[in-house]
């Protein structure tokens, strides 16, 4: 399974962005596929998943801003964004055998 993400970028605070991870290879083997964001010199944390009966997850720091949705591509829809969601964010999925996958991250910079 390959996952390039996309639609990172500059935002000032209370903007909007959305970021897509296009899939390719194996993706009927996928369950769950999620995001999670790296602050500079930091480990990843997890942000949000989706499974693929729809069930979803979400870190407290995101709830009621961030949504996550999955077709063929999986997205992050981002509202109201603030300085403190700035990161590297990765585009991540598991598969039916308990392996995880990951893209390239993409850049999101909140400006105060």
């Amino acid at each position: 399974v390959q996952l390039q993400a996309s639609g990172g970028g500059l935002v000032e605070a209370g903007g909007s962005l959305t970021l897509s991870c296009a899939a390719s290879g194996s993706t009927h083997s996928l369950t769950d596929v999620g995001w999670y964001r790296q602050y500079s010199g930091m480990g990843r944390a997890l942000v949000a998943t989706v499974s693929n009966g729809g069930s979803t997850y979400y870190d407290d720091a995101v709830k009621g801003r961030f949504t996550i949705s999955r077709d063929s591509a999986i997205y992050l829809q981002m509202k109201n964004l603030k300085p403190e969601d700035t990161a590297v964010y990765l585009c991540t999925a598991w598969d039916g055998k308990g392996l995880q996958y990951w893209g390239r991250g993409t850049l999101v910079t909140v400006s105060s």
